[in-house]
């Protein structure tokens, strides 16, 4: 009874009025970002795999796939640039003839429209490298979608890889040194092999950076090895590296709306889908880990009940609430994932229900599958904890990257030298 009377006792209302209410707040242009609340959906991977890090290898072929939709529809003009980066995303402040190739930007030709959907809209792909636009040299690359050909007008960007391998990395996590920390925290040692590479001071001439589930906000650059070995570099200070491991993330289906998967408690449809979940629950505090198949916070746009989910998988509101003891006097939660590029602002902010003594939010996502997590942020520090909500376990699957970023001699910007995926869960 506690669930249905979310919608019956003004429920609806209030969650109508979380879903208009949203905004987007201004953002860094060096970060995965999105502009205009008309944009959705947006995907960008290595072409191999759906989903996958957005890395490709220099001059070997490979390709990134960026898509989104427009859901104003009709047509229009996107333009598309990339700018070499250092490690840390600040621009190299180099000329483009520098790191790219042909022209300096390029537009977005190839669209189509929604088809059969409740909500029209459309929807945009661009594959890169292209015979227009490619870049020269390895490094982090920031990738600018704008309109009219002005690049003020930003509507998107996205971080991109670009690999020369040049080292070695071989890797592995064991448990924390950290005895309060055992049973929750992962720690990855790493070795890096530069072979004849020229490291002249290991400290500055290269810099690691390790990322959990490819979110930057918590990555860990590393630059002092623990020790040197000839031409080895051993990171493993009882001290680097340990991140808590976290839960596997939660999930949800929406792959049809024709019946209820797991976790949906209620569908809807009229002038539009609407999906009301399950109470999700606090924890934060159960003392046990249990496996649960995860994506690692990715989404994959799909839909069982048409032909091409590109252009025929419908839109949703969907209605999510969260039980839990903590006081809205004392922090809010918010609801991240892949699919909002774990942005801890208005769009991904719950708010308290004192009807339901429960937190909510509205989403408008696109049918398929998606992963997302609670974040609690601490009114009075403004810290943001991912595990006072989800709890955390050393046994969680998690994946790991580990880039190698090298400065050659001379060279006025960094190249990203190596690349290795680490799973917790594969030997």
């Amino acid at each position: 009874m506690r669930r249905n009377s979310i919608w019956k006792s003004g429920g609806a209302s209030f969650f109508l009025l979380l879903f208009l209410g949203s905004k987007l707040f201004a953002q860094s242009p060096y970060t995965d970002s999105v502009y205009h609340a008309e944009i959705k959906s947006v995907e960008f991977y290595n072409t191999k795999k759906q989903a996958s890090f957005p890395l490709i290898t220099l001059g070997s072929g490979e390709k990134v796939m960026l898509a989104f939709d427009n859901l104003r529809g009709g047509s229009q003009e996107y333009y598309y640039t990339i700018e070499h980066c250092d490690a840390e995303w600040n621009s190299s402040n180099i000329s483009t003839t520098e790191y790219l190739q042909n022209y300096s930007d390029d537009k977005i030709i190839t669209y189509t429209y929604s088809l059969g959907t409740y909500q029209k809209y459309t929807h945009y792909e661009l594959t890169f490298p292209n015979e227009n636009i490619a870049p020269k040299i390895p490094g982090n690359y920031i990738l600018k979608v704008y309109e009219d050909g002005d690049q003020t007008k930003l509507v998107l960007t996205r971080r991109l890889y670009v690999l020369s391998p040049k080292i070695s990395i071989t890797a592995q996590m064991v448990p924390s040194v950290d005895n309060s920390t055992r049973a929750t925290n992962q720690k990855i040692n790493f070795t890096l092999n530069y072979g004849n590479l020229p490291v002249q001071n290991p400290a500055t001439n290269l810099r690691t950076l390790v990322m959990q589930n490819n979110r930057p906000e918590t990555g860990i650059f590393n630059t002092q090895p623990t020790y040197i070995r000839g031409q080895q570099l051993i990171f493993s200070d009882v001290t680097q590296n340990d991140f808590p491991g976290g839960n596997e993330f939660r999930h949800f289906d929406t792959r049809t709306l024709k019946l209820n998967s797991e976790r949906v408690l209620r569908m809807m449809h009229d002038t539009a889908n609407t999906v009301i979940m399950l109470t999700d629950p606090d924890q934060g505090q159960l003392p046990n880990y249990s496996f649960q198949y995860d994506l690692n916070g990715s989404f994959y746009i799909l839909n069982q009940d048409g032909t091409d989910p590109r252009t025929d998988a419908d839109y949703t509101h969907m209605y999510f609430t969260l039980s839990t003891p903590k006081s809205p006097n004392d922090g809010t939660p918010y609801l991240v994932g892949r699919f909002n590029d774990f942005k801890l602002d208005e769009n991904s902010k719950m708010h308290y229900d004192a009807n339901t003594s429960k937190f909510a939010i509205a989403l408008h996502l696109k049918q398929g599958v998606y992963d997302f997590t609670y974040v609690w942020v601490d009114k009075a520090s403004g810290k943001a904890d991912d595990t006072a909500l989800e709890g955390s376990h050393f046994e969680t699957e998690n994946d790991y990257q580990i880039l190698v970023y090298y400065r050659p001699p001379g060279a006025r910007w960094e190249e990203l030298i190596g690349f290795r995926l680490l799973n917790t869960a594969k030997k």
